[in-house]
């Protein structure tokens, strides 16, 4: 799997995120780099989790989409005498 990256954008709108948890619900301030520090590990240790999780989640969601496809192919096909 290739490592998950975020770009500039995204890394900042997460650090303020995490900097803005921690000051509303432990009414602590946590510097800029540690709250980058703290998105680079949550990133490595549990960014996995859920990509993975997502990735499922797309798959299954994909599949029910084939399904009906598959449905809408039988709904249309056409009777004829030759039998299997």
């Amino acid at each position: 799997m290739a490592k998950i990256e975020f770009n500039e954008h995204e890394k900042a709108a997460i650090v303020g995120k995490i900097k803005l948890y921690f000051r509303e619900e432990l009414d602590q301030e946590i510097a800029q780099f540690d709250a980058e520090f703290l998105l680079d590990f949550f990133n490595e240790e549990v960014g996995a989790y859920h990509y993975n999780r997502g990735l499922s989640d797309a798959k299954a969601i994909l599949e029910e989409k084939l399904e009906t496809i598959t449905d809408a192919f039988y709904e249309i096909e056409k009777p004829t005498d030759y039998q299997r």
